[in-house]
């Protein structure tokens, strides 16, 4: 049975961190897209859990505002988008004021 435990605790944990990555709000994990945390989390039953744990589950701040409606998490996630803590649409060259003011 003793021989069997790190496999056991090793199924465990990638389980709970799968079923956490599922649950947790698109908006709210950090550092990669969930579809990638998930496959990590899959592919690599040791590793993907604990980077799940350490590098992409939402911080405590993010898990305080959970309970948010969706409509305040968009604006939460725009506000921190337009300060430059999120990945940034990209622009247009009409929208460029570097690009305005080569010509």
């Amino acid at each position: 049975m003793l021989r069997y435990l790190p496999l056991i605790l090793s199924l465990a944990l990638t389980v709970y961190c799968l079923v956490d990555c599922i649950q947790t709000d698109d908006l709210l994990v950090r550092n990669l897209p969930k579809i990638a945390w998930l496959l990590l989390v899959l592919l690599f039953p040791v590793i993907g859990p604990v980077a799940w744990l350490v590098a992409g589950r939402p911080s405590r701040e993010a898990a305080a505002q959970a309970g948010l409606s969706q409509q305040e998490r968009w604006e939460l996630h725009r506000r921190r988008r337009d300060q430059g803590e999120g990945p940034r649409a990209p622009r247009g060259p009409d929208d460029d004021p570097d690009f305005l003011r080569g010509l």
